[in-house]
């Protein structure tokens, strides 16, 4: 595993395996158990481009479950996530969601 990459779908139903599942988290709590995993999991690696890469994951369902919520309104998603309606055209597009 490298440390640009999230853990890989054995890599998650292993570290479930190990870590009982919390219900009813909140999403700060969901990160920071998702973090506390991928540190774990790090085997001494370094860190690269944390930032970008923890972006990327959590960005693509934002805008999925947005976009869902608003019917696929792309101007009522905009105002929902506070964005221009351009600049939400310009990630979806990112994230081969449209």
């Amino acid at each position: 595993m490298t440390s640009r990459h999230p853990l890989s779908p054995d890599d998650e139903s292993q570290a479930t395996l190990m870590t009982p599942v919390r219900h009813h988290q909140t999403l700060r709590e969901a990160v920071e158990h998702s973090m506390a995993r991928y540190f774990a999991h790090l085997d001494g690696e370094q860190v690269t481009d944390l930032h970008a890469m923890v972006m990327a994951e959590v960005e693509a369902p934002l805008l999925e479950a947005v976009m869902a919520h608003a019917q696929g309104n792309q101007t009522r998603a905009a105002d929902m996530l506070g964005l221009n309606r351009g600049t939400l055209r310009k990630k979806l597009k990112q994230f081969d969601l449209i």
